[in-house]
């Protein structure tokens, strides 16, 4: 009996990290222990390994089996080690060469037959795999995601007895050579919305540089159908912003949805989930919807309606376009970089402002009511705008809307513009590039600076308005930011104005 070695991944936030899979087998009573820190999950698959090597033709060692998960520091959960520890047994008991296993990792969870199971954050192991330069031998179901990260060599195992002959050279493995079609129109057509012209052209600016939008509104004026339309006007992803998307979202899920695969992905969390369910956590950090909806839209709902310490937690993702989750014994970081499109009533009844229904609010109520959004937070969303009833004959009108794929066009010109001049959306632009790529005219300084006096506006206003007029320019194609984009900017800082 010999010591065998080999390779597999745990799962750490979005990192995973190699873990070497030590197996030997001695003289002594039968027994068999797993060290290196394993869970609950990893103690049991003692037994899920056994069944598999019996009912897969293969003899169980009756000795001393010893299974050292190294390093014996970082904690190990889950059933994604299976595979590695069988593959390790039948190779120290020499009824498999171990001498080619350091070409290959090994992740799947085994069913007592010798079948293999997918696991979760199949993605994130993959890429790993690749940095690694190794071979991968995945659960059929989790292949066809890992083979698109491009140059990695991925194996489809179905059980262990194919697995174990391929690697004996008496039979193959199918390779996964998978690649998902990027011409995709499966997303919901701005034409479906009557009239709203006003809050459709502060979509495609929010769509074309990238900036976080309120819709503030009574009920039934189309903010939801306006946010719903977003995804379909905003570029598709690249390659490498749809795996890390998906990388986010295989870690609590072992199937994507790859018909979408360069399609932003779209979280619309209900108002009563907690901080947890928003920002990630648990025992073992897991994502929460704001890392889910990484490279796509965030969308708040009645937004007022969320918890005061929900909104809160937001504020450093906006900026900083990630999440840290520290626990006592975990310590994990999240991707988030989202776009926030928020929509919200003027006051608890929904009315305030309206022609049609009078609002039965006091003024304490809707002050009440718009102080459960913090300055701060408000300060980080970019447009602000008034979305008003429908009337009557825009309502009934029978003329058709811009369809989203127009639209889309001019917002990837504009986008594409930003790319080849700063290499980010506008809402990414830094102090610095502000100054270089923001510069205004004497006029249109007079006129921010007057605005800036005027309402009361902060620093971070200041810049967030630029940003916007940057955006306004290159939906023009304007090298230089105008008087009217200035003028357009600031009219989309409804709230700011209320409450000054």
């Amino acid at each position: 009996m010999k010591l065998a070695i080999v390779y597999s991944r745990a799962q750490v936030g979005v990192d995973a990290p190699q873990v070497t899979v030590e197996v030997h087998i001695s003289n002594g009573l039968p027994g068999f222990t797993i060290v290196g820190l394993p869970d609950a999950a990893v103690k049991e698959s003692r037994e899920r390994v056994r069944s598999a090597i019996q009912n897969s033709g293969f003899n169980f060692p009756q000795r001393r089996i010893t299974v050292n998960l190294a390093p014996a520091d970082l904690p190990k959960d889950g059933g994604r080690f299976d595979l590695a520890i069988a593959i390790g047994i039948l190779a120290s008991s020499g009824q498999i060469d171990a001498d080619i296993l350091n070409l290959y990792e090994f992740i799947g969870e085994l069913a007592l037959s010798g079948q293999v199971r997918s696991v979760t954050g199949a993605l994130t192991s993959a890429t790993a795999v690749k940095k690694a330069e190794r071979k991968l031998i995945i659960a059929n179901e989790n292949a066809n995601l890992a083979a698109l990260v491009d140059g990695l060599c991925v194996y489809k195992a179905n059980s262990l007895a194919n697995i174990s002959a391929f690697l004996k050279g008496e039979g193959d493995l199918e390779q996964a050579n998978f690649k998902v079609n990027k011409l995709q129109e499966n997303y919901l057509d701005m034409a479906d919305v009557k009239g709203q012209a006003h809050a459709k052209r502060a979509l495609e600016i929010a769509a074309a540089g990238r900036h976080h939008l309120l819709f503030v509104g009574p009920p039934g004026t189309g903010k939801t159908m306006l946010a719903s339309r977003l995804p379909g006007i905003l570029p598709p992803l690249s390659n490498q912003e749809a795996l890390e998307s998906a990388a986010v979202h295989s870690l609590t899920s072992s199937e994507i949805n790859l018909s979408c695969w360069y399609i932003p992905k779209f979280a619309s969390p209900h108002h009563t989930a907690s901080s947890i369910a928003m920002v990630g956590g648990g025992s073992v950090p897991k994502p929460g919807e704001i890392s889910r909806a990484h490279h796509g839209v965030l969308f708040l709902d009645e937004l007022p309606e969320f918890d005061r310490k929900v909104l809160e937690v937001l504020r450093e993702p906006l900026e900083s376009g990630q999440v840290d989750i520290i626990r006592a014994s975990h310590r994990a970081s999240f991707p988030a970089s989202f776009q926030l499109i928020a929509a919200m009533n003027p006051c608890p009844c929904g009315h305030l402002g309206s022609q049609e229904q009078s609002c039965r609010c006091s003024q304490l109520q809707v002050k009440r009511y718009l102080n459960k959004l913090s300055g701060p937070l408000l300060e980080r969303i970019d447009l602000q705008i008034e979305v008003p009833r429908l009337l009557q004959n825009e309502l009934k009108s029978s003329q058709v809307s811009e369809n989203s794929a127009l639209i889309r066009e001019r917002v990837e010109n504009a986008r594409n513009l930003q790319l080849k001049r700063q290499q980010c959306p506008n809402s990414g632009l830094m102090p610095r590039q502000i100054d270089e790529f923001c510069a205004l005219g004497q006029q249109e300084s007079n006129l921010l600076t007057r605005a800036i006096e005027k309402f009361g506006l902060s620093a971070r206003v200041y810049h967030r308005l630029l940003k916007v007029a940057r955006t306004i320019a290159d939906l023009e194609q304007s090298r230089e930011i105008k008087l009217n984009h200035i003028q357009e900017s600031l009219s989309y800082r409804s709230l700011d104005r209320r409450q000054s």
